[in-house]
């Protein structure tokens, strides 16, 4: 009787483990399926940096530990592995002025090689600057060149010579990328509206900090007054017709790892409700995200917030929209 109920309870365990394998294996396969569910849809990344400290001088990154060395294609190869991220666009990376043109070089060289996701590219360059008119003359009708970037300076749609270069990027079919601090947002709605021709991609969302929408925020006069006057640039930046906004770089003023999709959301959300569906652009920003979170990580979080938008939503914003604004 007793052996009886040891061969009884050891079948009992042997039927027990084998429902359990079953049951992990099927978790697995879950897992896997819906991962695959998760990378399925096509991402274009359009803020993508790459550098190699021995071709370029970047002196920004002076003092910088996390980012002071090189990130080349193959090393984003690997931030993007399992993702499907299909294409990325080039953002320049604010070389000395006299390796503008090699930067160009460099990147046209990537585009054309097709060895990389890197299919197009926003190169740097000062429209107020001599020459300028030359040097973008040289990408009219170029299948990779697609705009232009300097950094937006207050008093920039006052400066008539800088003013005549943004025109001109409109009158080659080239965008200019709109990258300021977040105080300079509303000015920058000046300089669009002196440009109707051109084409303008805000960076980063207008770069919010997302300290100024935390609960303790709102004792904070600095934080208020900060978060309104940004809040008032993206209203006018949205209200006109020839800007898109890139989102990303909001999770890069929060705490480095512990950005989530609570973290970012509002600050995301105040622009999508702007810009709308049509006007936003997905953008990893790497590696300078590294400084909080990974791309990775980033893809994930900025999933969570727009779940609930639904998968139209998603489509536009990670990759139909790039695609018809830059033409890939």
């Amino acid at each position: 009787m007793i052996q009886r109920e040891v061969n009884l309870n050891e079948m009992q365990t042997r039927i027990d483990r084998r429902a359990f394998l079953a049951g992990a294996v099927g978790a697995v396969a879950l897992g896997h399926v819906a991962r695959a569910a998760a990378a399925s849809a096509a991402i274009i990344d359009t803020h993508q940096h790459l550098w190699d400290l021995k071709r370029f001088d970047l002196p920004w990154l002076k003092g910088d530990g996390r980012l002071n060395r090189n990130f080349t294609e193959e090393d984003y190869a690997k931030a993007v592995e399992g993702l499907n991220v299909v294409k990325a666009v080039y953002e320049e990376v604010d070389v000395v002025p006299s390796q503008k043109q090699a930067e160009v070089d460099y990147v046209v060289d990537l585009c054309r090689s097709k060895r990389t996701r890197t299919v197009a590219a926003i190169v740097g360059g000062d429209p107020a600057s001599q020459g300028f008119e030359k040097y973008v003359g040289a990408f009219k009708g170029s299948p990779y060149i697609k705009g232009l970037r300097h950094g937006y300076r207050r008093g920039g749609f006052e400066d008539q010579a800088f003013v005549k270069g943004v025109r001109l990027l409109g009158e080659m079919g080239l965008s200019f990328d709109l990258n300021m601090g977040s105080d300079l947002a509303v000015e920058s709605a000046k300089l669009v509206e002196a440009c109707p021709g051109t084409r303008f991609v805000l960076d980063h969302c207008g770069n919010p900090n997302v300290k100024w929408f935390a609960n303790s925020a709102g004792e904070n006069d600095g934080f208020r007054t900060a978060r309104k006057r940004w809040e008032d640039g993206i209203i006018r930046l949205a209200g006109l017709k020839n800007v898109v906004c890139k989102i990303s770089g909001v999770a890069e003023s929060g705490e480095d790892g512990k950005v989530t999709a609570q973290v970012v959301a509002p600050a995301i959300n105040f622009c999508l409700d702007r810009f709308g569906e049509d006007r936003v652009m997905f953008a990893s920003n790497w590696p300078v995200c590294l400084k909080t979170i990974t791309l990775a990580d980033w893809v994930g979080v900025l999933k969570d917030v727009v779940k609930g938008r639904g998968e139209k939503f998603e489509r536009k914003l990670f990759s139909e929209n790039a695609g018809r604004f830059f033409g890939l």
